[in-house]
């Protein structure tokens, strides 16, 4: 298991396409991803998860990955969560 915290840099926060965007990424890798905000963990997968944790531009997430492919699975997640508008 790996664990990464970045800052989401993304003007209108992580909603709509960019979750969509971001949902397609994580889905693409066999590793569980999991994303946590202000005490709650959700699997990264589920788009319904992501949406509920309403998260602001500026915030602070942790991500997580275990798995055969966590390594590359975490550095696309966080690729594509740095390439949001």
């Amino acid at each position: 298991m790996i664990q990464q915290t970045v800052e989401l840099n993304s003007i209108g926060g992580l909603y709509g396409r960019s979750v969509t965007e971001l949902i397609q990424t994580a889905s693409r890798f066999s590793s569980d991803i999991y994303l946590t905000y202000n005490g709650r963990k959700v699997n990264l997968k589920s788009i319904l998860g992501v949406l509920s944790l309403g998260i602001q531009n500026k915030a602070e997430i942790k991500l997580e990955a275990s798995g055969r492919d966590e390594e590359e699975a975490l550095q696309q997640v966080i690729k594509t969560l740095t390439s949001l508008d």
